[in-house]
């Protein structure tokens, strides 16, 4: 019997690195029946997938909504009318003039006036996990601190009132069973779709609100923002607006929460941060390639293409793992090993080419500092409770909660 695999694999999804290693060495660019799409393993062949934008396209959506009987029975009409809207689904000519007007809000500088900010928050939710065990409460990590660390800052920065918090958790969620989940649950193009309606609901709003009276924030940024043919329509600043919170906060949800994760498991390294905390950057620079928070690269072949011996048909969806690409050990040494002092590191986790993550030195920044107070002020945290359950997603690599003792 061929060997197939399937992401949809509870134990696969929960551990595939020994699923990606045998397939860099025996089947590099596989085809799984089970997922409908080929798998792309090695590292050098992650690069291709990411930098050949002639052959291979980000447009996954419109394929696939053709091809969906609720788009035909007009059910999702709002993920259809947004995500299309994604710079991450977009190719050029459309993601160049999109990523040229919002490249101006994460420049370095624009980022780095955003230390103080995140600071304050990380030391409010530092403060309020302690004051969570002393009450005895049940401290969980991902909910109480990897969650709304990154939502919040995000939120700011857009303009989204943090009271919202809770609201926009429920509809992003809803959005994140359609962008990358390997079981095809019965409702999910539906939830999807309700929480993209939702959504887009409330940022026409804010839209509205900013276009009267701008104030110092992206949504009032994005408003203005002109290039040298138009202005952005409504429906691109909303569908941006989606976009920026969901990617804002869920893949460094994940990046803060993997990263802990591994660090606590494998205590020395821990240890090394406790007593260097110094050592933060080299240390997310580790989260972000041993079991990063953005699984694969998701991608539709544009014309018929040969790799590693294998045919790409045009219209084939391929899936390009990265966190299989980070353990390939013709790219590092020792893959295997979790160590935050890592001193070569080219892991392609932010992606490659004209798609690298646009929001990449906000993700750094925000984990730096994590890492560093809670190193900091949480010297002898644990993990209590039983192994983690990862969610169930080819695109987004997390974990579902993390309960903690102080």
């Amino acid at each position: 019997m061929p060997y197939v695999f399937d992401l949809g694999n509870p134990a696969t999804n929960a551990n595939p690195f020994p699923e990606f290693a045998r397939l860099r060495i025996e089947d590099p660019v596989h085809w799984s029946p089970a997922m409908k799409a080929w798998i792309v393993t090695r590292y050098a062949d992650v690069k291709q997938v990411a930098l050949n934008n002639r052959q291979i396209s980000a447009d996954r959506l419109t394929p696939f909504f053709k091809a969906n009987p609720e788009y035909r029975r007009g059910s999702i009409d709002s993920l259809v009318r947004y995500l299309n809207h994604w710079m991450v689904f977009r190719d050029p000519p459309d993601h160049t003039r999109l990523r040229r007007l919002f490249t101006k809000a994460f420049t370095p500088t624009a980022v780095a006036n955003l230390r103080s900010n995140i600071e304050d928050i990380v030391a409010h939710l530092i403060d309020a996990m302690l004051a969570k065990a002393r009450r005895g409460e049940t401290v969980d990590y991902v909910a109480d601190f990897a969650y709304p660390l990154p939502a919040s800052v995000i939120m700011d920065l857009l303009g989204v009132p943090r009271a919202d918090l809770e609201r926009v958790k429920v509809w992003s969620d809803d959005i994140a069973l359609f962008i990358g989940t390997a079981q095809v649950a019965g409702n999910k193009y539906l939830r999807a779709e309700a929480g993209a309606k939702a959504m887009s609901d409330y940022f026409r709003t804010l839209v509205e609100a900013r276009t009267s009276a701008p104030a110092a924030d992206m949504i009032s940024q994005l408003v203005l923002a002109r290039d040298d043919r138009d202005a952005l329509s409504t429906d691109e600043i909303i569908g941006t607006a989606i976009l920026l919170l969901f990617a804002g906060h869920e893949t460094t949800t994940n990046l803060i929460g993997n990263g802990f994760l591994y660090s606590m498991k494998h205590r020395d390294q821990w240890e090394r941060l406790v007593a260097d905390p110094a050592m933060a950057g080299s240390a997310v620079e580790e989260y972000l390639r041993y079991d990063g928070p953005s699984g694969a690269l998701a991608r539709v072949a544009a014309a018929d293409l040969e790799m590693a011996g294998k045919t790409i048909r045009e219209g084939q969806r391929v899936f390009a793992f990265m966190n299989s690409a980070n353990r390939d050990p013709e790219a590092f040494d020792d893959p295997e090993r979790f160590d935050i002092g890592r001193p070569q590191n080219p892991h392609v986790t932010f992606g490659h080419g004209i798609h690298f993550c646009l929001g990449a030195p906000l993700a750094r920044l925000e984990a730096e500092i994590a890492v560093t107070r809670l190193a900091e002020r949480l010297p002898h945290v644990r993990l209590c409770g039983a192994e983690p359950e990862w969610h169930d997603s080819l695109i987004l690599r997390g974990i579902k909660c993390l309960p903690i003792a102080l």
